[in-house]
């Protein structure tokens, strides 16, 4: 192996896509799951250059002949440069944590910072935190130890802290949903980062956006740029200018790794567009409705006529949250997913939703629909659910002419979006 990445697993890892995105060369993922694998592959050297994650960036310290200040400093090494036998070690999660912090304005300057979690990465981010002018930084902990002046989560919501860094794995793929501070319960918040960056909102983070929060932002841009900083190391040359190259690379992952989510009335023409646009962006096409069915063993008229519409809507949240905490999709939604807003928070977690704006005149009446059965039905629909596709939506796509001008608006919709 020339370059790569070694941890415990890796099964879930982006980096093997970013290296190679980046630089062209082969990226190998190596997962180790024993310290007795790791330290064999140490011991070996049969490698130019790697990463290292969870939980290995202590142990591989013991290997290396020089250890740069401040991954000395930090406690743990993450990258690792072989130079005819001896390996260098360095820390680019350091680098990686304040490009994220600069690239969305957080001024750390005599604020309060909270910082959950107290592992390796806890003390990544605290010395970022120190070295940008913090005035205070405070550890949480779900088994706090007084000692060392750690706080409970209760405790943490009245720190009154301006800033919260979440280092632990709650709300991590797969297991979203997790949260363990009360984000709404702290006024006064300027800036909620998480290193987490599966989903690319995590539970946290869709927390402080809904409290209004400023800055809420989750750890992709920090994962491509610790590799941007780690490829200067492997390469030992710099780049001409390396925050474009983490927000091209960034840019780019994210149009790879999030889903499209199509949302719009029933016969807006999301199966149509959707599968053509699928095709396009190379996303599996997966369409809610036809899981619910799949999964009940009933059609949906059938599922309206034995249990009514509160029924159907809870079936249709079960296939939500089943595939939109999953990637590279392109989900067409049922007309009516808009009409609880907890489908809408399961699908910003790791999507981007496009609203297909049909006109009322040319909607379909019937075609199977139980809720659009006569004209006046689908009129009342229209007129409840649009002002929830405008609010909803990322973007507006336009299904006012052809199928191809609407799936190329679609694409240009999500240039825009990915390129911001």
């Amino acid at each position: 192996m020339e370059y790569g990445l070694i941890g415990g697993r890796l099964g879930h890892s982006y980096s093997k896509l970013i290296h190679e995105m980046l630089c062209g060369y082969r990226y190998d993922l190596c997962p180790l799951p024993t310290e007795a694998d790791a330290r064999a592959f140490l011991e070996k050297r049969a490698f130019k250059a790697i990463n290292v994650t969870l939980p290995y960036k202590r142990l591989v310290m013991e290997y290396c002949s020089f250890i740069d200040p401040r991954a000395k400093a930090i406690g743990a090494v993450n990258t690792v440069v072989n130079h005819n036998g001896l390996l260098y070690g360095y820390n680019t999660d350091y680098l990686g944590f304040a490009h994220l912090c600069a690239a969305h304005g957080v001024d750390f300057t005599g604020r309060t910072v909270l910082i959950l979690g107290t592992g390796g990465t806890h003390n990544t981010t605290s010395a970022v935190a120190r070295d940008k002018g913090a005035a205070k930084i405070l550890t949480v902990s779900r088994k706090p130890d007084p000692a060392k002046g750690e706080l409970s989560y209760e405790e943490a919501v009245h720190s009154g802290a301006q800033i919260v860094i979440n280092t632990t794995p709650a709300g991590m793929y797969p297991n979203v949903g997790t949260c363990n501070l009360d984000i709404a319960a702290m006024p006064g918040l300027e800036a909620v980062l998480d290193v987490v960056y599966n989903p690319e909102k995590t539970e946290i983070i869709l927390r402080a956006e809904e409290a209004g929060v400023p800055v809420a932002a989750s750890g992709l841009e920090m994962l491509v740029a610790q590799a941007v900083y780690a490829a200067e190391y492997f390469l030992d040359r710099k780049f001409e200018d390396a925050p474009a190259e983490i927000s091209r690379v960034t840019a780019a992952i994210r149009r790879d790794t999030l889903n499209v989510v199509l949302i719009g009335m029933p016969s807006s023409g999301k199966s149509t567009i959707g599968r053509m646009l699928a095709e396009k962006l190379g996303k599996r096409f997966l369409d809610l409705d036809d899981e619910v069915v799949k999964a009940d063993g009933r059609t949906i008229p059938e599922i309206f006529a034995a249990e009514g519409e509160d029924s159907f809507r809870r079936k249709e949240t079960e296939q939500t949250a089943r595939f939109a905490k999953e990637g590279r999709q392109l989900l067409s939604c049922g007309g009516g997913v808009i009409k609880r807003p907890e489908n809408i928070r399961l699908l910003r977690q790791n999507g981007v939703i496009l609203f297909l704006d049909r006109p009322l005149e040319a909607l379909t009446v019937g075609g199977g629909r139980p809720l659009s059965s006569s004209t006046d039905a689908l009129r009342a629909m229209y007129t409840e659910r649009r002002p929830l596709y405008l609010a909803a939506a990322d973007a507006v796509v336009p299904n006012h002419t052809t199928v191809t001008d609407a799936v190329n608006a679609a694409m240009e919709a999500l240039d825009e979006i990915f390129d911001h």
